[in-house]
């Protein structure tokens, strides 16, 4: 009902070469299908058909019309196609594991704005290591893992991943805060907060510091990524973190993240993924497109 039936009946005769064709294709009385043409070209001031002896056929007018009229039925298909799937929205349970950083910020974000289009799925975010991450992924025990360094297996399926290197994450009213990146060894001058030995970042600052030349004792150490970044918003102490472990404590003004200038750390890599048999249903395949799309918007943000 939203076009008018004579869209339809242009596609019918030109795909069918003929108005009596057309018509019982569509149900319709030859003589109204032919009416509703005649009208159309005495509006346009075109034939729109070539009359010919064995059937009718597009003139150059009626080509550039069927094509618009083909192009609009299709979109309309399309928009009736989108508001019945409103009608089947996705519900029942989505399980993401994920670390405590990303737990508190890209997860979270992702969850509220997904929750927002998507209130009949429940959402369960769980808290684990990386390797708890691996295992509850592959025993089906969560739709979705989102973690650093997560080892690749055969049972999983990559959506998403990206080398997240570290920066220094700090106060916005850190003295170092003005700079645009930081030199390591002038990060040695204040309090340093370290990764304890139990998570994979531990080597990865340790390492760094090490290879520059700079030893330096840490003032914190913490397997908590919730308490490196309180520590770090709390004074003059620096942490070092991915920008996605922070993301929102950046979006809301409470820590500052920058890059180290002079002295890169290894590989941080961050990485969605998901069962590769057997994978989650259709609103875990949502859930994990706003995951994504959170992510880029972290490192991709708007200028």
């Amino acid at each position: 009902m939203l076009h008018s039936r004579v869209l339809h009946y242009i596609d019918e005769v030109a795909r069918y070469g003929s108005i009596r064709a057309a018509g019982a294709r569509l149900h319709v009385a030859p003589s109204a299908i032919n009416r509703q043409i005649l009208l159309l070209e005495e509006e346009l001031g075109e034939p729109l058909f070539e009359r010919l002896p064995r059937g009718m056929r597009p003139t150059p007018a009626g080509e550039v019309l069927l094509a618009h009229v083909r192009r609009t039925l299709q979109e309309y298909r399309e928009a009736v196609t989108e508001i019945r799937d409103l009608q089947s929205l996705p519900s029942g349970e989505v399980v993401i594991a994920t670390m405590t950083g990303l737990a508190s910020s890209i997860v979270s974000t992702a969850t509220v704005n997904f929750h927002a289009r998507h209130p009949e799925v429940r959402i369960s975010i769980r808290a684990l290591s990386t390797h708890e991450i691996l295992r509850a992924v592959a025993d089906s025990e969560a739709d979705l893992g989102l973690g650093f360094n997560v080892p690749s297996s055969p049972q999983l399926e990559l959506c998403w991943q990206m080398d997240t290197r570290l920066g220094a994450v700090i106060a916005p009213a850190h003295p170092l805060a003005r700079l645009e990146s930081i030199p390591l060894a002038q990060c040695a001058a204040y309090p340093l907060i370290f990764a304890d030995r139990s998570m994979v970042i531990h080597g990865i600052i340790a390492d760094t510091f090490a290879e520059a030349g700079l030893k330096v004792e840490p003032a914190f150490h913490t397997n908590s990524i919730e308490t490196m970044k309180r520590l770090a918003a709390a004074g003059e102490a620096i942490a070092f973190l991915s920008r996605f472990d922070m993301a929102e404590d950046h979006h809301n003004g409470t820590l500052a993240f920058r890059p180290v200038r002079d002295r890169a750390f290894s590989n941080n890599i961050l990485s969605l993924v998901r069962r590769e048999k057997h994978g989650p249903g259709p609103a875990a395949l949502l859930f994990a497109e706003e995951i994504i799309q959170t992510l880029e918007s972290v490192a991709h943000p708007p200028l």
